[in-house]
């Protein structure tokens, strides 16, 4: 879980206590590995493939794959970020913290963007990145890639390539970096608590 979300999370800040370790290290770069080759092998290369990282979660997952490809393909990829903050469907529901960089690299009116994200859950940062890619051209395709999906849709959203299928209670936190992806809950900061009296 990118650091936002932490300070974000119900109850609005907490510590991420992890109960289980679901992948480790290699098992990551096995799943990014995975993905590259599937990137590939639908587009038929990388030709018109520019990678976005959601913000804040996805950002170094799509560098990952961007090696990934350069080594499977000996060539280059465009790698961008996207925040989304200011296109989700809940503002006034929880804070938002429009703070991280949106960087699209080039045109991409008739490319094939392959979204990035660390977890997909119920599918509305997707939709808020759907929304916000149409300030930014007509992009031939958009494809999904997510580290692990854990289920509890909302919206018809369904990712295109997946490192690990996850199943969850919605009070867990899935956190995923390019380290491991653990499993866990948000339990109050109680240091938080103390500055305040």
């Amino acid at each position: 879980m990118a650091e936002r979300e932490r300070k974000i999370a119900r109850p609005y800040g907490g510590v991420f206590v992890a109960r289980t370790q679901v992948l480790d290290s290699s098992q990551v770069g096995r799943a990014m590995t995975r993905i590259a080759h599937e990137v590939v092998e639908r587009n038929h290369g990388i030709e018109d493939v520019i990678l976005i990282g959601l913000q804040t979660g996805g950002v170094a997952l799509a560098d990952r794959i961007a090696e990934e490809l350069k080594r499977i393909e000996n060539a280059d990829v465009a790698v961008g970020s996207l925040d989304v903050a200011l296109y989700r469907d809940d503002i006034g529901l929880r804070p938002v913290l429009p703070e991280a960089v949106t960087n699209i690299p080039g045109d991409i009116t008739d490319k094939i963007v392959v979204l990035v994200d660390d977890v997909l859950y119920t599918g509305r940062t997707i939709r808020a990145a759907l929304d916000a890619l149409n300030d930014f051209g007509r992009p031939r395709a958009v494809q999904l890639a997510v580290m692990v999906d854990r289920g509890h849709r909302e919206l018809p959203i369904r990712p295109d390539y997946v490192g690990k299928n996850l199943p969850t209670r919605r009070d867990e936190l899935v956190n995923v970096t390019v380290d491991g992806v653990e499993l866990g809950e948000m339990f109050k900061d109680h240091l938080d608590e103390g500055a305040d009296q």
